[in-house]
């Protein structure tokens, strides 16, 4: 097992560098939302990677060669692809944004298996999804979103149908409780949310991009841009409305380490254990005898044979020991006093005694 420890990450150093952009485009058929995806390859981001569940982006110009649309045949392939661009080989192709085109479809795709798996395991063909299964699939299914929006650190949009208005309230099958569904999961992980249509305006008929959700203070609800609008667009709005703080194209180079440093601990020394021969030895050169460690060694640790004792439990009764010889040294030294301070007072009484004699005398 390897032993090298991970470094730690320094939290500045996950300071925005880079502005980005990621939307998420709703439609009807034919309102020019593909068109508008593609976009993207000429908005000055880099390469685009469409994730083409709807099998279209062949019929759009530059597929392959200003950008790649990648078809993906079956649902389940497209987690596979993500993590190819994200973290796999196709970090090679050095992507600049991608899209998904269109979620509802892959979201559509996923949700009927779990129909036809409920109907199966239910044995009734008109069987329905409790509401607990429906969150617990959404929550599953939206880690797409999760990898594409949050993780890839790039400009994102993702494609998504405009649910039919009353539909749920009025039918109960599956397109009409999945979109709503796909609709109240999106909007968590984008920045602005688009709808995009056909209106017919002062005699003409101009597409509208209208602003129907925002967690940008560059873009208010309700806002529209109409007429053959691109991502350069939104981009150039919202450069104007946030300033160039935060560049588009090229981030900013780090102002500070990616992991801290680790610091050297302190070196602590580690006393070496005492060993039972090194006990009997200390034991026997201050008058104790082997007959006191083995009674120590019963009585402390349950132990009869000393040899059997633990570093620690050998630790201890050393302990002890030392305390022995402490007290018995320091009452040695009292005794010493005492008697010390005994002959110095008998002089002094004999010295004393010898000059009353000679006074009388005199």
């Amino acid at each position: 097992m390897s032993n090298t420890r991970k470094p730690k990450v320094n939290p500045l150093s996950r300071r925005p560098r880079q502005q980005r952009l990621v939307m998420a485009v709703r439609g009807g058929a034919g309102v020019g939302k593909s068109h508008f995806v593609r976009s993207m390859a000429e908005a000055g981001l880099g390469r685009l990677c469409i994730f083409d569940v709807e099998r279209k982006s062949r019929l759009l110009k530059g597929n392959g060669t200003i950008f790649d649309g990648l078809e993906i045949e079956h649902p389940d392939e497209l987690p596979e692809f993500i993590d190819w661009a994200l973290s796999g080989e196709g970090q090679e192709q050095n992507y600049g944004c991608f899209a998904l085109d269109s979620w509802a479809s892959y979201f559509s795709a996923k949700h009927s298996e779990m129909v036809a798996a409920v109907r199966e395991r239910s044995d009734d063909p008109l069987a329905q999804p409790s509401a607990e299964e429906l969150a617990a699939d959404q929550m599953i299914l939206q880690g797409v979103l999760r990898r594409l929006c949050i993780e890839s650190g790039k400009s994102v949009v993702i494609v998504d149908q405009i649910p039919a208005k009353g539909k749920e309230a009025k039918e109960d099958n599956e397109v009409g409780r999945v979109l709503p569904m796909t609709a109240s999961g999106l909007e968590y992980f984008v920045d602005i949310m688009v709808e995009v249509s056909l209106q017919e305006r002062d005699g003409e008929v101009v597409r509208v991009f209208q602003i129907v959700k925002s967690n940008s203070p560059a873009f208010e609800v309700g806002f529209e841009l109409t007429g053959a609008i691109t991502f350069s667009d939104f981009i150039n709005h919202m450069k104007r409305e946030t300033g160039d703080e935060l560049p588009m194209e090229t981030p900013l180079a780090p102002s500070v380490p990616e992991t801290l440093e680790e610091k050297p601990s302190p070196l602590s020394l580690v006393p070496q254990a005492l060993t039972i021969q090194e006990l009997i030895a200390k034991a026997e050169g201050h008058g104790f005898k082997v007959a006191d460690i083995v009674t120590g060694a019963k009585l402390y640790h349950n132990q009869t044979n000393i040899y059997r004792l633990t570093p620690e439990q050998i630790t201890d009764l050393d302990r002890r020991i030392s305390a022995r010889i402490e007290k018995t040294n320091a009452t040695a030294a009292t005794s010493d006093a005492n008697a010390g301070a005994s002959k110095q007072g008998e002089t002094n009484a004999r010295a004393a005694t010898a000059a009353t004699r000679n006074i009388k005398r005199a």
